[in-house]
Formats: C-alpha cells, sequence, structure tokens
C-alpha cells in the first residue's frame, strides 16, 4: 500500500492566532474560501468534530463531509475526508499555523494519501491534482485571510426576526418558494431560480430600490426543510466585498398552536475602496455600515412580514374550510 505525504506552505502578513481561529471555526470559511458556500459543524465531542461543506466546482455547487481534530495550543489543525471520491481512496492531512512574527505567520498544508488499488497512473493523477489544488488554494488562502484580517472592524452581523402565528414549515416555504418573489414582494421585480440537485439553489435576483433604480444579485442557497436557508450573494453591490444569510425558523409549541419564530440574520463586509463613488466625499465607513445595515434589513423585514401574511393566512384558509366542512356534515 503506497501513502504518499506531501507538504506545501505560504506566508501571511496576519496573526497567527487569528488565522487559527478563522480556519478553525468553519462559520468563517465562505469569508477566506471564494468557492465556499456554506459550512457548518456537524457533530463535537471534545476537540474532534464533524463538519460539513458547501462549495463550488467549475461552476456547480457540491457538498462532502470531513473529521477533523484541532489543537489550538499547537496551531495544528488534521483533517480527513469522510467518503474520498475515485480514485482517491483515502485522503487527509494536517493545517498547521506557525507564527513568525506579530502580525505573520506561515501556513503549512500537509497531505497523505493514496490511490484505489496502487494504481501508478491514478496516483500520478492524484499528485498533480494536489499540488495544484494545494498552491491554488494557499494563493488565494493568503489574499483572503489577509483581507478577513484587515477588514474585522468593517465586517459586522445583524439579525431581523419576526414572530409567526404557526408552523414552521408553513413560514420556510414561504422563502424557498423565491422563484414567486416576483408575485409576491413589492421590491423584487424578476427572479432566476434553479435546483439542479436537492438542497442546493442558485437564485438570482432584480431587486427594486427605493430611487427606482434595479440591482441583479446572485446568490447560492442550500436549504434544510424546514430549519433553515443559508446562502452567500456571489454577485455583489458595490459597497460589499462579502454578504453571507441564513434564514432560520424556529418552532414553538404554545397554548394557541405552534407558533415560529422566523429570523433574517446577515454578515457583511464593506467594500470601503467604494465609499466615495456611492455615497460622496465625506462619506465615512460608519456611513456605509448604516446605508448597509438599512438597506438590507429594510427588504429582510418585508421579506418576513409577508412571510407572515402568507403562512398565517394559510393557517387562516385552512382553519375556515375546516368549519365549512363541518357545517356541511352537519
Amino acid at each position: 500500500m503506497t501513502i504518499r505525504e506531501v507538504e506545501h506552505s505560504i506566508t501571511v502578513a496576519a496573526a497567527a492566532p487569528a488565522v487559527y481561529r478563522l480556519l478553525a471555526e468553519v462559520a468563517n470559511w465562505p469569508r477566506i474560501f471564494p468557492p465556499t458556500l456554506f459550512a457548518e459543524q456537524a457533530e463535537s465531542q471534545g476537540t474532534r468534530e464533524l463538519i460539513r461543506i458547501w462549495a463550488t466546482a467549475g461552476g456547480k455547487a457540491k457538498n462532502w463531509t470531513s473529521r477533523r481534530t484541532l489543537d489550538e495550543a499547537a496551531s495544528r489543525i488534521t483533517f480527513r475526508q469522510e467518503i474520498p471520491a475515485p480514485p482517491v481512496a483515502a485522503m487527509g492531512g494536517t493545517w498547521i499555523i506557525e507564527a513568525t512574527g506579530a502580525q505573520s505567520c506561515r501556513v503549512r498544508l500537509l497531505h497523505d494519501y493514496r490511490a484505489i488499488d496502487d494504481n501508478p497512473a491514478d496516483l500520478a493523477w492524484i499528485d498533480e491534482a494536489v499540488d495544484r489544488n494545494s498552491r491554488s488554494e494557499l494563493a488565494a488562502l493568503k489574499e483572503n485571510l489577509e483581507a478577513a484580517c484587515a477588514a474585522q472592524e468593517h465586517t459586522f452581523s445583524f439579525t431581523d426576526s419576526v414572530r409567526i402565528q404557526g408552523p414552521a414549515a408553513a413560514a420556510y416555504s414561504f422563502i424557498d418558494e423565491a422563484h414567486l418573489w416576483s408575485q409576491r414582494l413589492p421590491h423584487v421585480a424578476s427572479v432566476r431560480l434553479s435546483e439542479e440537485d436537492p438542497g442546493l439553489q442558485l437564485l438570482e435576483m432584480d431587486t427594486r430600490a427605493k430611487d427606482g433604480s434595479v440591482h441583479t444579485t446572485k446568490s447560492w442557497r442550500v436549504t434544510f426543510p424546514h430549519h433553515k436557508i443559508a446562502y452567500k450573494q456571489v454577485t455583489l453591490p458595490a459597497l460589499m466585498s462579502l454578504h453571507t444569510g441564513i434564514w432560520t425558523f424556529t418552532q414553538e409549541r404554545g397554548p394557541q398552536g405552534p407558533s415560529t419564530l422566523a429570523s433574517s440574520q446577515h454578515t457583511v463586509t464593506l467594500n470601503t475602496a467604494n465609499i466615495e463613488a456611492v455615497l460622496g466625499p465625506q462619506a465615512t465607513p460608519a456611513d456605509a455600515r448604516s446605508y448597509v445595515h438599512t438597506a438590507l434589513s429594510t427588504n429582510s423585514r418585508a421579506t418576513l412580514e409577508h412571510a407572515r401574511n402568507h403562512a398565517e393566512n394559510q393557517i387562516g384558509d385552512t382553519a375556515g374550510s375546516g368549519q365549512q366542512a363541518g357545517q356541511r356534515s352537519s
């Protein structure tokens, strides 16, 4: 059995603890790995965890799971793919972050792997793929880690919520059925929604601003019926260099039946280079933050209110139909 072990590394102009945290907390991955759409911790036991990742490759979205062990004291993260794709028989490795200064570190990426049946041609193919991908991944990672650390003060999150008198499924369906938003939401001019694989959606939308202008956005969405919908916007307005979000639906049982807390959470990084062009020469990052927050929150709240009306009207229509059926049978 032939096991290949290789190493790639790069120097990053960012503090080692900050780099380790960005790599260790998978919720950060859409910020530092451009292909990553969404990542979450599926299981956790001490320093060991199972993570699930959704990412694009060649214009298409895919997902996989990986086992990781975190060692914060040593700044090491080991990983092992659960189900490698042929011709790979096994694939794992280690991230090692070594401080080289107060604001610099060396990121080492180690891989170990083997080919199915030790096929020499397949092993050569894996060698080339790992080398190519590791070099390009580390180069992109360096750029994005440095940008993420530098933009930390310009990155912020916020959440809007409404209480809906009804089950989570009714509210979830309104957000899931985005292909109907141009009929249901006044600020949406048109929508294109595709779902080649169940649970992975590509949403392109033309949205009307308050001044009447129309802006086109494109987002990948990962759906979890009837619990949440996560997304990453890949066509961004001028004032944002990152926009990710999660719609969540938390159902509770009350004396009047089920109720749902529906929320829209946003994480944004400002594109400070465009502030003057968009908001004028006197505008500050605080002005841009307020502008973006207000614009996103206004649309989120409008969508949540329409989701509430839709869900509660559905409940009312169902109750009314039940009463009429009872009257006809009496």
